[in-house]
C-alpha cells in the first residue's frame, strides 16, 4: 500500500512495521494475492467545505486484500473522503482511478464495485429486518438468510425495523455487506453502537472479505478488527 498526504510520499515495504509521527503507520502487509497491483488510487484529491479546504493533495493506493484506517479529529475530513471515494461527493481537485482509469468515465460501474456504509443505518422502520435486507438484495443481489446469520440477526428477522435498538440497526446495516461480493467496502464508523460480540462478527466478515481479495477503507475513532491495516491520519 502507498499512502500520500499533502504531497508527501510514504512507501511501506511488505511485512514492515513503520511509524511516522503525525502521519501514517503501516503494520504488516495485506492478504497475499496474485493481483498484487494497486487497484484503487487517488491523485492529489482535495475537498472543500464552504471556503475551507477540508483536505488537499491526498493520495491512496490500495491493493487487493488491503485495509486502510482513516484517523483524525472530528471535522478532519474522514467522512468527506469516504463520500468522495464512493462517488457521492465530487472532489474539488484531483481524481480517483480504478485500475488506472478515471472512475468518472463510468460512474455506474464504480457504484457497482463498492459498498458504502455511512453514519445513517438507512433502514425502513415499517419493514421487518428480513424485508429490509430483501429490499437491498433486490438491488445488489445475494441471499438474505446467510447475511442475517452472519450478523446474528436470524432470531430478529420478523421484527419491524422501528423496534430495533441502535446496535441492532447497525448490525442490519452491516448485514448488507454480507449479501453479495463487492471489491471495496467504504465504512464510516462501522462499530458505532456495537457490543463486543457484534464487533467479533464484523471482524469475521472483514477477514473473509479481505481473504477473497476485497479492500476496506474505514473511518474510525475506535480500534477495528483489521489486522495489518495501514493508518492514514487526516
Amino acid at each position: 500500500m502507498r499512502i500520500v498526504a499533502n504531497r508527501r510520499f510514504f512507501h511501506a515495504p511488505p511485512g514492515a512495521g513503520l511509524r511516522r509521527r503525525g502521519g501514517t503507520r503501516q503494520t504488516g502487509g495485506g492478504v497475499a494475492n496474485s493481483r498484487g497491483v494497486c487497484v484503487l488510487e487517488t491523485i492529489d484529491l482535495a475537498c472543500w467545505r464552504g471556503e475551507r479546504a477540508v483536505f488537499a493533495g491526498v493520495g491512496l493506493a490500495v491493493k487487493p486484500g488491503d485495509a486502510v484506517l482513516l484517523l483524525g479529529r472530528n471535522g478532519a475530513g474522514k467522512s468527506s473522503l469516504l463520500r468522495v471515494l464512493a462517488g457521492l461527493l465530487a472532489p474539488a481537485a484531483g481524481h480517483i482511478a480504478w485500475q488506472g482509469r478515471d472512475v468518472r468515465e463510468d460512474p455506474a460501474a464504480h457504484a457497482r464495485r463498492l459498498r458504502y456504509l455511512g453514519h445513517l443505518d438507512a433502514l425502513k422502520p415499517a419493514l421487518t429486518v428480513r424485508e429490509n435486507l430483501a429490499f437491498h438484495a433486490a438491488l445488489t443481489g445475494g441471499e438474505v438468510a446467510p447475511a442475517l446469520e452472519a450478523l446474528g440477526l436470524s432470531a430478529l428477522a420478523e421484527l419491524p425495523g422501528r423496534m430495533l435498538s441502535a446496535g441492532q440497526r447497525r448490525r442490519l446495516a452491516l448485514a448488507r455487506l454480507a449479501l453479495s461480493p463487492a471489491e471495496i467496502w467504504l465504512l464510516d464508523e462501522p462499530t458505532l453502537g456495537l457490543d463486543a460480540a457484534s464487533v467479533e462478527r464484523l471482524g469475521d466478515l472483514l477477514a473473509a472479505h479481505r481473504a477473497r481479495g476485497g479492500m476496506v477503507v474505514a473511518a474510525t475513532h475506535l480500534p477495528l478488527p483489521l489486522p495489518g491495516a495501514g493508518e492514514f491520519r487526516l
